[in-house]
Order: structure tokens, then sequence, then C-alpha cells
């Protein structure tokens, strides 16, 4: 059984930093790409930025540039550096693993999400 935990949330003013981290279970090159999605009250959920086994990096326009994606193969975990925050970055952030199958299906694994609160 996968398991993606999450962890370093919390409350933080405007224009703060915070480092979320995602330990999985399993090595992280058993997953084609793993990633951040966050979710705030009332809005669909929304990729942030995703990370290939490869290394190549994707990020939601709206994070461009403050926030950075990393993996540590090592630790089988992933890192979002949060810079810059800003009230809109309120939301529950989960992460996410994909495996894709030689069929081409997919399978999502997901964690329990922590909740980031940029308040003043």
């Amino acid at each position: 059984q996968v398991q993606l935990v999450e962890s370093g949330g919390g409350l933080v003013q405007p224009g703060g930093s915070l480092r979320l981290s995602c330990a999985a279970s399993t090595s992280i090159f058993s997953f084609n790409t793993m990633g951040w999605y966050r979710q705030a009250p009332g809005k669909q959920r929304e990729l942030v930025a995703n990370i290939t086994s490869g290394g190549s990096t994707n990020y939601a326009d709206s994070v461009k540039g403050r926030l950075t994606i990393s993996r540590s193969n090592a630790k089988s975990s992933i890192y979002l550096q949060m810079n810059s925050l800003k009230t809109e970055d309120t939301a529950v952030y989960l992460c996410n693993g994909k495996r894709v199958a030689a069929t081409g299906w997919g399978t999502d694994y997901w964690g329990q999400g922590t909740q980031v609160t940029v308040s003043s």
C-alpha cells in the first residue's frame, strides 16, 4: 500500500515562506510524475507543480517564480519551496504520485493534505 505523507504547512504572513515535504513509503522512481495540487474552499483542485522521474518540472502560471518543486530520490521525497506567499495561496496542499502502465492506464496516489494559510 503506497502512502504519501505531507508536512510543513502552517500559518504565514503575506510575503513569507514555507517549505512543504512529501515522504513516500516506496521509491519515488516508481512514479512517472510526482506533484503538488491545492484545493481552496469552494474551488476545484488545481495543479501547482509537478516533476517527472527525469527531473523535468511544470508550474501553474500563478506560482511561477515564487514556488519551486524539487525531489530527493535518496529520501523518497518531494518538496515545495514557497516564497513570496500571497493570501490567494491559502489552500490544502496535496501530494500526488502518478504511475502510468505500459497499457497507458494511469493510477493516482494522494496524501492526506496539509493546510497552508496566508494571512496577516
